[in-house]
């Protein structure tokens, strides 16, 4: 007889889970009473997978130390409670173990639940299960007025439930989510297709979407990558149980650059599920290069527990804060960089047309390409702080890396353009980085009409939390 109750674990297991849970909200409730009534709500947290600048404040923050943990899974109803500032890193490895995972599992190991909820995440799994705040039953979140309520999606607070997505702690905090989970097999073989011809590239992703296959093969996972205008590819995933070898890409190996191959067959490849999961963290993608940790005489010295995004991270802070990059230009008599840090959607049929402009405008590659579809087929634009429209498909293209400036231009120079091409054809962009639009021109893309209004007027009446254009464009 199993040990493990109804939600997954011992019933004195799951009964602690909940009790340290609401411990952690007492100290978050005490931590909000403790705010001056004239200073801003913030987080009081360490680390952040935001890319834009904030502004220094004295005022003590929110305690959020004791909502870092999983509560409970129940492995029967495939679904877990977790708290808002749970990594994806732990929550992972609470749920493999049951031969389970969340529908969509952000790239980066320091992502939290609750992060990628009221900021939006993506993913492999993002054309079949869409995103992640699409997979959250219910919601448990602090307000702007300190009350903690529980939003569904047609209980009293739906519109919180539906506004919530994309607006990155203005209308609240996530205390506790409970999402949906899905099964997975221990390991996933790869095939990487090669196209010289980026519509090419468009079309196949295309009907890799429609049939969930390719070449008779099932698909469960599909990202790409392009690293020219006639270099690019396809990484297709599919689960399986069958053992046998797997790569490892936490070592000298690294991932990105195991995609690449001249052959017109598929390069096949195959990970564990939990190596899979994490193939691009090791090197944030292909930015550790940017520190010298893909040059084998230095990678072989550097530190494992380094390999990972959150150390990366903790560089480009001390870059930020002290203009360490500037300082080496101008050294070489060069100019400032502008950072262009994004992830943008734009519908699948203007991939090509945006990945040409941004090839011809932009020095920058590699590029990454994850396609999404929303589940949620309910309503003309369910999400509307971030307003996909059901039964289209979209690609998400990231970018992260910096371009000379030049002398004359506005600040943000190619970011603007790149905000204006999107717009131009029918995307959106993500808003954990630098943004520069004015603020009609952001309110009509972030704001939903009058619903992001009504929804701060209801949850946040005095004004204790920053509004979406202040902390996404002003850096406040």
């Amino acid at each position: 007889m199993s040990l493990l109750g109804k939600a997954g674990r011992a019933p004195a297991a799951q009964e602690s889970g909940f009790t340290a849970h609401q411990a952690g909200v007492d100290r978050l409730l005490a931590s909000y009473r403790a705010i001056p009534p004239d200073a801003n709500v913030r987080l009081a947290k360490k680390t952040s997978n935001l890319f834009r600048a904030r502004a220094r404040t004295n005022a003590p923050g929110l305690d959020v130390s004791g909502l870092t943990r999983v509560i409970a899974v129940d492995p029967e109803a495939r679904t877990a409670d977790v708290a808002g500032m749970t990594t994806y890193e732990d929550l992972v490895a609470t749920t493999l173990p049951y031969g389970l995972a969340p529908l969509v599992v952000p790239q980066l190991k320091t992502i939290t639940l609750g992060g990628a909820v009221t900021g939006l995440g993506i993913e492999s799994t993002s054309f079949r299960n869409g995103l992640p705040h699409e997979s959250v039953l219910e919601i448990d979140v602090l307000t702007g007025a300190g009350e903690i309520i529980t939003a569904t999606r047609d209980g009293e607070h739906a519109d919180l439930f539906r506004g919530f997505p994309n607006s990155y702690g203005t209308l609240g905090y996530s205390t506790r989510l409970k999402i949906e989970l899905e099964k997975v097999e221990p390991y996933v073989a790869l095939r990487h297709i090669r196209f010289h011809d980026l519509r090419e590239l468009e079309a196949a992703m295309a009907q890799i979407i429609a049939d969930r296959a390719w070449d008779g093969e099932r698909v469960d996972y599909l990202d790409g990558v392009v690293f020219t205008a006639d270099e690019s590819y396809l990484a297709l995933g599919r689960q399986t149980d069958e053992p046998g070898p797997v790569s490892d890409y936490t070592g000298m190996d690294i991932y990105y650059r195991s995609i690449q191959h001249d052959s017109k067959q598929p390069k096949r490849d195959r990970l564990s599920i939990h190596d899979y999961l994490w193939r691009w963290d090791t090197d944030w993608f292909w930015c550790s290069r940017a520190f010298g940790a893909q040059n084998p005489k230095i990678r072989r010295f550097w530190p494992k527990q380094y390999r990972r995004s959150s150390f990366y991270w903790k560089l480009i802070a001390l870059d930020h804060k002290y203009a360490i990059g500037d300082k080496i230009e101008a050294r070489h008599g060069n100019p400032p960089r502008e950072r262009v840090v994004q992830d943008i959607e734009v519908p699948i049929e203007h991939t090509a047309d945006f990945v040409e402009w941004f090839l011809r405008e932009i020095p920058i590659e590699p590029i990454w390409l994850c396609p999404l579809r929303l589940r949620d087929t309910e309503g003309e634009r369910p999400w509307p702080l971030y307003p996909l429209e059901p039964g289209r498909t979209y690609v998400n293209i990231g970018f992260w890396s910096a371009v000379p400036t030049t002398p004359g231009q506005p600040e943000g120079a190619a970011n603007r353009a790149i905000e204006h091409k999107v717009s131009e054809l029918d995307g959106h962009k993500s808003l954990y980085s630098d943004a520069y639009y004015d603020q009609d021109e952001f309110a009509a893309l972030y704001y939903g009409g009058g619903t992001y209004s009504s929804l701060k007027k209801r949850y946040d009446p005095d004004s204790r939390l920053l509004d979406l254009y202040s902390k996404a464009v002003q850096r406040k």
